[in-house]
């Protein structure tokens, strides 16, 4: 893989892991206009490294909330950590299970057809529209609310479904303040991706001698900066009820993706 390739990816799973306009579903265009279609060693393990340096973006952020998980599912006491840690497990259960019974199924829509990359992008920007519009609440993530918003995590597996996008406006929709649905959007899928790249990793698919280590580390510096900043602009956007934009985006995306395949 050219260097100047590992930066375009980095920089693309940098701001589209957080910003609700699908780091699967740019990731697999992204591929395709490289030249990169091929899902080998190489491609894997990039995968990998570029997940691992949103999630690291991710836990700078958020340290402070992180710790607190971890203090709240040690101690095992009825308070609000203890409670906000179990509404966070939970979340993950549904991703979980799609990931573990029906994980060649998902594998097999990777590298496919962009239309339905395509797709799913313009049903992200519905989502995304239909969330702008939900008024202002100060309400917090109930535990039906997490499992529900674990369930449109589990979704937005498919290429072209934006995690971010489909979680937040899940819970925007639900009532959540638009704050802490960020928050706890992005906190949610912190062991997810740890989850999968053991996976990935210990899957004995990655032969590492005869990678060239150098796009690795490239694509990590560019995700994990970009990561950093997208992550926090983020907050500041479903705050401000700046979604539509994206969901214009993802239209206009979406639309020219499905409308290259007929040329």
């Amino acid at each position: 893989m050219e260097i100047i390739n590992a930066i375009i990816l980095g920089v693309i799973q940098g701001l589209t892991e957080f910003l609700p306009v699908s780091s699967s579903g740019h990731l697999e265009i992204a591929k395709a206009i490289l030249g990169e279609k091929k899902v080998g060693e190489e491609s894997l393990l990039m995968t990998v490294v570029l997940h691992f340096a949103t999630a690291l973006s991710t836990i700078i952020i958020f340290r402070k909330d992180i710790i607190e998980i971890m203090h709240g599912l040690l101690q095992f006491k009825n308070n609000d950590s203890f409670w906000f840690s179990l509404k966070i497990v939970l979340s993950m259960i549904p991703a979980a299970i799609v990931g573990v019974f029906f994980n060649d199924e998902i594998e097999a829509l990777f590298g496919g057809s962009l239309n339905l990359v395509g797709s799913m992008l313009i049903i992200t920007g519905f989502l995304l529209f239909l969330a702008d519009k939900a008024k202002s609440s100060t309400k917090k993530v109930g535990v039906k609310h997490a499992i529900l918003i674990g369930i449109s995590q589990a979704i937005a597996i498919l290429p072209g479904i934006s995690r971010s996008g489909a979680t937040i406006s899940t819970a925007v929709l639900l009532g959540i303040d638009k704050e802490k649905a960020a928050r706890f959007s992005f906190l949610m899928v912190v062991p997810l991706i740890f989850g999968k790249m053991a996976k990935d990793v210990l899957s004995g698919n990655i032969n590492y001698e005869t990678t060239n280590f150098t796009p690795l580390v490239i694509g990590f510096i560019f995700a994990f900066l970009t990561g950093m900043f997208a992550c926090k602009w983020m907050i500041q956007l479903v705050k401000s009820s700046k979604l539509k934009y994206f969901a214009y985006y993802c239209f206009a995306i979406g639309g020219i993706v499905i409308a290259s395949s007929f040329i």
